[in-house]
């Protein structure tokens, strides 16, 4: 799949690159990414809920009355769940809401994400982007040229920039990752992807070891 490489104007720089067939153009399984994703929310997911049990609310510990002879119920102490104050029964404990998903699953999720975008021609592959220091305009306008200012968008990046990094964090539908840590719900999530010359080219490397 060829690509043609823009600027930051977004103007054609007489360059292409291949994007593989192998990770853009497959028949995607929704299933796949619908685990992956899943997984990816559960995953942030803090699992800090707790209530008390009878064994720590506040309360005296002895019998409310005599067990026989009142003519009511058996009652034990205070802390009784069936009285105000008292503990919950069967409450949520902390517990994680992870999931494992196998490797080649993920793997599969990915691609068939990356697939949809091209089947969308929801991907740009642009010149590498510089910056001396974080600039949220200068971004803007960058996004501004290659026609995606209104879309949501996910700038994939071969290496770490601090400088761009910032400066996407000031653009509410601008976010960037790395090509190493790119994930589904990422891709997904977005509505075009910005990939850098260089991350493309990455990609050809990698599907070439492979």
């Amino acid at each position: 799949m060829q690509v043609d490489v823009l600027n930051i104007q977004g103007q054609k720089t007489g360059r292409t690159v291949e994007l593989p067939e192998e990770i853009f153009g497959v028949e995607p399984n929704d299933h796949v990414i619908y685990l992956a994703v899943k997984q990816y929310l559960a995953a942030g997911h803090q699992g800090t809920h707790k209530v008390k049990t009878r064994a720590e609310v506040k309360g005296a510990s002895r019998k409310l009355h005599r067990q026989k002879g009142t003519g009511g119920s058996r009652k034990g102490n205070i802390r009784n769940p069936l009285y105000k104050g008292g503990g919950t029964i069967f409450g949520p404990k902390p517990h994680g809401y992870d999931f494992k998903l196998n490797r080649k699953v993920k793997d599969l999720a990915k691609i068939s994400a990356l697939s949809y975008k091209a089947k969308e021609s929801a991907i740009v592959v642009v010149e590498d982007i510089t910056m001396d220091a974080p600039k949220t305009k200068q971004l803007v306008d960058v996004m501004k040229s290659l026609n995606v200012a209104d879309k949501k968008t996910l700038v994939v990046l071969a290496e770490y920039n601090d400088n761009l990094y910032l400066s996407t964090r000031n653009i509410p539908n601008v976010a960037s990752t790395l090509l190493a840590d790119i994930n589904t719900y990422d891709i997904m999530n977005a509505d075009v992807l910005v990939i850098t010359e260089n991350a493309a080219k990455d990609l050809q490397v990698e599907e070439a070891a492979a």
